[in-house]
């Protein structure tokens, strides 16, 4: 078995070729060196928690916990009222819009070429995010990837519900009618829920890789059948299926 498989998961690939890939972006083809903690920090400086207080480190875990979710449904879970909530992930993603517009992300190695693999192989790339609109256009932005993929979503895309949700990956099916069933759909992520949101969709292949947020334990727990090193993986992997 390749090294980047775990052994206790499955290793064998959905009988329908995979035809649509939904990929993740910070953490799984996007690394930004902990960015979402930097701008969380000034999100809750924000909001009057402070730093090294036990609400602060509460607060970290949770974000910690939850990285992959929808960032405004993170928000109002830590601040209860929408309208706390609201400013929190204003200044969450104002914060991380400013650090990506200051050089601080960068493509997980072999991301991009995954990418452009897939195509060549005759497969379709949607890249999906928990952050807003605005923040995900700047990050394609700094990376130049407006036109590497033929979609992009975001959780106001898909109806306003992000991770674990199945909807972005549903809303991607649908819209790029790449895939005749989810059979034909693999999703990919660095964390349990964007494992959790493709097994929730249905999709035939659903890997954790090791570049982000959460590790094997986690993936397994959520029902990943692989586990890869990167998704710069990815490519070969599929091709195995034919």
């Amino acid at each position: 078995m390749p090294s980047d498989l775990r052994s206790d998961l499955r290793s064998d690939l959905p009988s329908d070729p995979v035809r649509l890939v939904v990929l993740d972006m910070a953490g799984t083809t996007v690394a930004d060196g902990g960015l979402v903690e930097r701008a969380f920090d000034i999100a809750a400086r924000e909001l009057g928690v402070e730093p090294g207080s036990d609400d602060h480190a509460d607060k970290l875990a949770h974000v910690r916990a939850t990285m992959g979710e929808s960032k405004i449904s993170v928000f109002r879970h830590l601040f209860g009222a929408e309208d706390r909530a609201q400013r929190a992930n204003a200044a969450f993603e104002k914060a991380y819009g400013e650090l990506v517009g200051a050089g601080l992300i960068a493509p997980v190695p072999g991301a991009r070429e995954a990418v452009e693999e897939l195509a060549a192989d005759g497969r379709t790339t949607v890249l999906t995010t928990g952050f807003a609109r605005v923040t995900q256009d700047a990050i394609l932005d700094a990376l130049g990837w407006r036109d590497l993929v033929p979609l992009t979503l975001c959780p106001a895309d898909a109806g306003g519900r992000g991770r674990p949700y199945p909807d972005m990956v549903l809303e991607a099916f649908l819209r790029t009618r790449a895939a005749d069933s989810l059979a034909q759909v693999a999703v990919v992520g660095d964390t349990s829920y964007d494992v959790l949101t493709g097994v929730r969709a249905g999709a035939g292949l659903v890997a954790g890789v090791r570049t982000g947020a959460h590790g094997d334990d986690a993936f397994r727990a959520a029902g990943a059948t692989h586990v890869l090193d990167s998704v710069a993986a990815l490519p070969a992997l599929l091709r195995g299926a034919g």
